[in-house]
Order: structure tokens, then C-alpha cells, then sequence
């Protein structure tokens, strides 16, 4: 992907944002003893501090709700930004201009961000101070004929872009932008005779990223189709810091009320956008020229936290009509990628946010999002509307369409429920609906994992073996002689099996190499996790924890050798027999050893 920062700029950045310094902005921290610093979760309410920040190491992690991370994951939790806005945030604050690569190798020119980003907040200046021009008047009257007055189009910076060929062009060139910089950022684009405008005799929504900046426009033709034959609406192209499917108008306004009340509202266009802020509907967003996809419901999870359950929604707003018809349906695909509850609201005339507040007012925008229904319901009786149900041919093909997408609603306990809806909507017997949805082969549940008692005795040694290891890892010259089996618990072994993979590691390279979140977690949580000794770790407490780990792996393989004795007879089998008794004398006698090291009376 164009624009990727330099690896030595991300390095640098994270070496000179001390991490406890950063998160000092958002919480009071405390000294909590080992160096190490706490403070209430900003993640999650909670009375008592359990949010620990270790700034030897520059991780912090949550022992409430199990987030944790460098500086740059602090940042993108907390506000909800990409990796790359998070860096650029970080420069920032630390007065560091970075340098991006123009492909997705380490050759290429360089592409200034901050230029571009400067050069796109100039033109969207430039366009909102031709608005108040006589010119403009147009418009003006296009605005007001929605319902949008003056204060309005400032607050969401709306501007005109003239009828001529290169007034913004030359206007920033006159701020010192260069050619090649107007052209990277999709300002201007090569006439017959040199840089034109990209945008002539057009109204003009500035688009911003998530964290504010302006990264590109949107645009609407105010001249009739004889006049101007391009399309209805002009969107930026893909630029190093435009990318149309990671974009969501709006989102810079509504991030913090979607994260409150854990509710996103997708519309279609800016205008609805606008209209449905301006009617008290703060979080919705609309995508600017593309179909809602993948890696926009990658940015809506992130702030709906929506991680482990039914927490929050999602709600499609979508025409009365068959096209709308088919995106819910297509809505309905993506569903299975949220957690969250998705709903559909359905203006029954067909009208769009922006003409329902237009014609009714505020208060109808609000109740069309409050009368919201099901997505699955809306998608179910979309398909059924498509069949004259009427007859029993048109009730059976109906069923036959609808009985997979009851199979594919993700909660198992709503399923019966629809069975019985089905039945009503289609005039059929529940057993017989009910069989076609069995049919289909309606999706059975995972079976839930068992409980593991993490505090366990064992387990908790397992723990601080690897707590030793990762916060003092030249002490633990031990570790090498670990059993294979000293790891019960499959998630520490897996952190022991990437330790081992992983000679001279540091935290940093460790989370690079983890193929899980939750063993991402795993690692931050042990970097700042206190080690369970009182003042000093010393090399005995190491060597005798190590040492019981030791014993007790050697006791689980001992368990193992006798079983296998006890199925084998010692007369038929004898060299067998011998050999693997042989092997249990050693493991006892090894066992004792760690036994004497671990009360720390051996050598």
C-alpha cells in the first residue's frame, strides 16, 4: 500500500514517546513499587486501579480487561485510529516529520504526509471562503432547499468550488505547494495546456480521517446534466492518504458518540450525514463513493469494542426498493463478521434521511433510526416479497430461499424464534419450516471450551516461570533445561515454544511474531505483571521456581512411564520392560534433584 511510513520513523517515534508520559495525558498514575506505574483503566469502568504502565519496558497492560500493548496500540485503542494515523499522531506531539515510501517495498521517493494532509486543509479553506461569494449563490440555494442554513455548512466546512479552470491551483501554488504535490494529493489533475482543477462549479464536502485531518473531498455537480455531462457526485482518487474503503464520512464527528453509546448509524451520502447530525442522530456515517465493506467494518468494531458479545449496533439505513433490498442482503453476508446486533431502518416512502428531515423534521429522522428492525427480519422478508405466497408453489420456493439465512443467523437461541415468525409470514406449518431450515444445513454451535482455572497452583507457577523469563530473561539461564511438558496450559505453551523460537528476543519482536490477539495479550500482560517475591528478584527465587517446574513436569512424565509398565508384562516383554524402567529410575532420581534445588537445599 502506498504511504507506508519508514521502519527507522515508527522505531524512532516509539524510542521517544515515553510511554508513561503519553498515557499521563489520558490517566493519573500512581507509583505502584518495581517501577512500575498504575491508574484506573481508560478502557473500562472500574473503581480499583488495575491498569499498569512499565515504562522500562514501554508496555502497559489492563489486568482488568486484559488490554495491553506498546504506546502506539495505547493510542490506537483509546482513540480509535490506524496504526499509521496513531504514528502520525505520536510525530506530532514530539515535533518529528516523517517520511513515507510510495509502495509497499523500501525503494521509491519519499512522500511527505504532512504536506499533503497541509495542502488539502488549504483548498478546503479556499472552497469554504468561495462559498460566500456572489458566484456561489447557486450553491447557496441548493444548501438551503435541504435544510441546511449558514451555520450548518461551517460546521461540517462545506464549500463552492468556481467555474474555472485553475483557481485552486493557483491559489496554492501561491502557498508554496508544488505541482507534484497538488497532483499526489488529487487536487489537480493534467490538462491539454497543464494542472486544471479537479473540481469546477461544484458544492464540496471536505473528508476527514478519523483523527480530523482533511484527506480528501467529496463533490456535487450543481449544473445540469446538458451543462455538465460528469457524474452526479466526484469523490478524491486514491491518493498515500486517501483510501476510499478505510474511509467513513463523519467519523471524525461521531467517533466518541458511537464509542458511548456503543451505536452506529451507516447512511449513503453526505448530505444524509448532515442531516441526520443536525436532527440529533450524532453517529452516523456514510462511505464516500464505495459499498460498505471489509475493511469498514474493521474501523466500526474498533469503536464498538466489539469483541466478546451482544454489546452493541449497527444500523443500515436503506431504500424501500430493490436495490435497497439488495444491500441489506448483501448487509446481511457481512453480519457474520460483527458481533454486534446489525438493524436495518426503512423509511417506508423511500426517502433518504436528508429528504425526511427535509419533510418532516428532526423528530422523524430520530424515530425513522428508533423504529429500526432486525437485518436478518428485513433480509428474510425482503426475499419473501419476491414470490406471490398466495399459492402453495410460490409459499414452497419461498421457503426453499429463506430457510438457509434463518441457518446463518449467529444467534443460535433467535433461530427457533424465526422458525415460528417464518411459519406465520409464509401461512406454513412450524415442523415443516422448521425442516427445511434443519435442511439447509443450519449451523450448529461451536462447543464451549472448558473452564481452565488460571489459579490453579501449577499454572500460577507456570506463569511466574514465564514472567521470570520475559522481564529477566539473562537471569534465566534455567530455562533452557525445561522439559518439554513443563507447560500444561496450551496458551503458555505456546508462548514458551515462541520464546524458544526466538533466541535474544526482545518484547517488541515477540508481539511481531504473535499469531493471536490473545497471545498478544498474554505477552504485554507478563511484561508489566509483578513477579510474585518480595524486594529483589534474586537468582535463587528464580532457580527455585524454575527448579519446581522441573519437578513437576518429571512428575508427569513419571505418571506416564508407570502407566505405560503397568500395561506391558514384564515376562513377554522384557527388554522393553527393562528399558523403560531404566528410564523411570533415571526420571526419579532426576526429580529429586530439582526437589533438594527448589527448597533450595541442593547445588
Amino acid at each position: 500500500m502506498a504511504g507506508r511510513i519508514k521502519d527507522t520513523d515508527v522505531a524512532y517515534v516509539r524510542d521517544h514517546s515515553p510511554i508513561d508520559d503519553v498515557v499521563g495525558d489520558y490517566v493519573q498514575l500512581k507509583g505502584a513499587g518495581g517501577g512500575q506505574k498504575k491508574g484506573l483503566c481508560p478502557f473500562h469502568d472500574e473503581k480499583s486501579p488495575s491498569f499498569h504502565v512499565t515504562p522500562s519496558k514501554g508496555y502497559f497492560h489492563c489486568f482488568g480487561c486484559q488490554v495491553g500493548g506498546d504506546v502506539i496500540a495505547f493510542i490506537m485503542k483509546l482513540e480509535h485510529l490506524t496504526f499509521t494515523e496513531t504514528v502520525e499522531r505520536l510525530a506530532d506531539r514530539i515535533g518529528y516529520t516523517l517520511t513515507y515510501e510510495a509502495g509497499s517495498t523500501t525503494s521509491g521517493p519519499s512522500i511527505n504526509r504532512s504536506r499533503l494532509v497541509s495542502a488539502n486543509l488549504a483548498a478546503a479553506t479556499y472552497y469554504q471562503e468561495q462559498l460566500q461569494l456572489p458566484e456561489a449563490q447557486h450553491g447557496r440555494d441548493f444548501l438551503t432547499k435541504r435544510g441546511f442554513d449558514r451555520d450548518a455548512a461551517k460546521n461540517f466546512g462545506v464549500g463552492y468550488a468556481p467555474d474555472q479552470w485553475d483557481s485552486l491551483f493557483k491559489f496554492l501554488k501561491g502557498k508554496g505547494f508544488t505541482e507534484e504535490e497538488l497532483m499526489l494529493a488529487g487536487l489537480v489533475k493534467e490538462g491539454t495546456k497543464g494542472p486544471i482543477d479537479r473540481y469546477r462549479n461544484r458544492l464540496i464536502w471536505p473528508v476527514k480521517d478519523i483523527s480530523g485531518d482533511v484527506v480528501g473531498f467529496g463533490a456535487r455537480k450543481l449544473a445540469s446534466d446538458e451543462v455538465d455531462q460528469g457524474p452526479k457526485y466526484l469523490n478524491s482518487p486514491e491518493t498515500p492518504i486517501y483510501k476510499k474503503n478505510q474511509i467513513l464520512y463523519g467519523l471524525d464527528m461521531a467517533k466518541k458518540e458511537i464509542s458511548k453509546t456503543r451505536q452506529v448509524v451507516i447512511v449513503e451520502g453526505y448530505t444524509d450525514v448532515m442531516a441526520a447530525h443536525l436532527a440529533g442522530v450524532t453517529t452516523a456515517v456514510a462511505t464516500c463513493g464505495t459499498a460498505f465493506g471489509d475493511e469498514h467494518i474493521r474501523i466500526i468494531r474498533r469503536l464498538l469494542m466489539d469483541a466478546d458479545a451482544f454489546r452493541g449496533e449497527v444500523i443500515f439505513t436503506f431504500d424501500g426498493d430493490a436495490a435497497g433490498q439488495k444491500a441489506a442482503l448483501r448487509a446481511f453476508e457481512d453480519d457474520q463478521k460483527f458481533v454486534a446486533q446489525t438493524f436495518v431502518a426503512v423509511e417506508p416512502n423511500g426517502m433518504d434521511p436528508c429528504e425526511l428531515r427535509q419533510a418532516n423534521g428532526d423528530l422523524a429522522v430520530r424515530e425513522l433510526v428508533a423504529r429500526r428492525v432486525p437485518l436478518f427480519e428485513f433480509a428474510i422478508k425482503s426475499v419473501i416479497a419476491g414470490y406471490d405466497i398466495a399459492n402453495p408453489e410460490g409459499r414452497v420456493n419461498a421457503l426453499n430461499q429463506v430457510a438457509p439465512l434463518i441457518g446463518k443467523i449467529r444467534d443460535a437461541s433467535l433461530r427457533p424464534e424465526y422458525v415460528r415468525l417464518l411459519a406465520g409470514w409464509l401461512g406454513m406449518e412450524v415442523d415443516i419450516v422448521s425442516t427445511a431450515v434443519k435442511r439447509s444445513g443450519s449451523r450448529t454451535e461451536a462447543a464451549q471450551p472448558s473452564q481452565i482455572n488460571l489459579t490453579d497452583p501449577i499454572l500460577v507457577l507456570e506463569r511466574e516461570v514465564i514472567k521470570v523469563k520475559l522481564q529477566i530473561s539473562d537471569l534465566a539461564s534455567s530455562w533452557v533445561d525445561l522439559e518439554e511438558n513443563a507447560f500444561s496450559y496450551p496458551l503458555y505453551d505456546s508462548l514458551r515454544k515462541l520464546i524458544d523460537a526466538n533466541d535474544g528476543f526482545t518484547t517488541e519482536s515477540l508481539l511481531e511474531k504473535c499469531e493471536s490477539d490473545e497471545l498478544k495479550s498474554l505477552v504485554t500482560e507478563l511484561t508489566v505483571e509483578p513477579i510474585r517475591t518480595d524486594g529483589e528478584v534474586s537468582d535463587r527465587y528464580i532457580n527455585s521456581i524454575i527448579a519446581r517446574l522441573r519437578e513437576v513436569a518429571l512428575s508427569r512424565s513419571i505418571a506416564e512411564i508407570k502407566s505405560t509398565l503397568q500395561r506391558l508384562n514384564p515376562v513377554e516383554n522384557q527388554d522393553q520392560y527393562q528399558e523403560i524402567f531404566g528410564q523411570l529410575v533415571a526420571m526419579e532420581a532426576a526429580r529429586r534433584v530439582q526437589k533438594e534445588l527448589a527448597l533450595g537445599e541442593g547445588e
